[in-house]
């Protein structure tokens, strides 16, 4: 870890654990752009699309209060969007399979902006269910439902029946202001990131959190065996992510659970073996595109 952030390969917080237990924690380099402070473990990291994991149990959760199905169709919740509202189903938006185009970023400073976007969108680009396009459309609508169902927002849900029950004191959702101990990005020319839109979902956390977050949703504690098992699905075809990213299935039980992030010059990883029982989790603030060779080598040590 030393060498990777000499050779400017990484800046970031670093976690390892094995059979329950952290083994290995580490902190290095700066929290911004004018490196003048380092890091420390209370620091928050942006963890890109590992994000998505939160709607995607907040839907499951909501199944299994009888609230709604996997195969209900989008219309049922939000019925002022266009006719393809009736085609979508809940599952598709989990998995990639909607067929919604992609998000208009020139157009987009707020969640109102994105609703009134899908409201805009007049054809899918695919039959639903029949292909696989991985785009955030799919996961603000996740979001829209459970506000429509909840009658709270989707950050308070977060915060309420994910963050609070895992114990993840740490987590904040955006849109949030004046937090402290937030790593800021920055590139490799020196660059700080802009400021985030005024969107909901954006989550920073501490390696800690994220590992608390690993272990709830592993062992059931915000979902149980078969909501785990539907979150692992993913369409048939490589290259494709299920709501946890790559998820690996063996007798209906979740095997091995990847996910990587990037928002801005943000990077996160989180590599779970649950038969080998351990998990790597690589946060950092400056993207270097190096985190899977970082892992693979901290696996290799681990494997002997």
């Amino acid at each position: 870890m030393k060498r990777a952030n000499q050779t400017g390969s990484f800046n970031g917080n670093i976690l390892v654990a094995k059979n329950n237990k952290v083994i290995y924690k580490g902190t290095f380099g700066f929290t911004d752009v004018t490196k003048t402070k380092r890091l420390t473990s209370e620091y928050r990291f942006n963890i890109g699309s590992i994000t998505k994991e939160f709607s995607a149990v907040a839907l499951l959760q909501l199944q299994e209060q009888g609230k709604l199905k996997l195969d209900d169709h989008v219309s049922q919740y939000i019925p002022e969007l266009p006719k393809w509202a009736d085609e979508v189903t809940i599952k598709n938006l989990l998995q990639y399979t909607s067929g919604i185009p992609d998000v208009n970023w020139k157009k987009i400073k707020n969640d109102k902006d994105l609703f009134e976007g899908l409201q805009l969108v007049d054809s899918l680009e695919f039959k639903p269910g029949t292909n696989y396009g991985y785009n955030n459309n799919n996961l603000f609508l996740r979001q829209f439902i459970i506000e429509r169902l909840t009658g709270i927002s989707f950050k308070t849900y977060a915060e309420k029946f994910i963050f609070k029950p895992c114990k993840m004191t740490s987590a904040v959702m955006s849109v949030f202001e004046n937090e402290n101990n937030i790593a800021k990005g920055f590139n490799n020319n020196l660059t700080a990131d802009k400021p985030d839109l005024l969107i909901t979902g954006g989550t920073y956390l501490t390696t800690d959190d994220l590992i608390k977050w690993v272990n709830c949703l592993h062992s059931n504690k915000v979902i149980n065996a078969n909501s785990l098992f539907e979150l692992g699905q993913q369409f048939n075809l490589p290259e494709t992510q299920s709501s946890l990213g790559q998820a690996k299935l063996k007798n209906n039980k979740l095997i091995e659970h990847v996910h990587d992030g990037r928002a801005g010059s943000y990077e996160a990883l989180l590599v779970s073996d649950l038969n080998e029982k351990f998990t790597i989790i690589l946060l950092g603030n400056n993207h270097n595109g190096k985190l899977f060779e970082i892992s693979d080598a901290i696996k290799s040590i681990l494997k002997n």
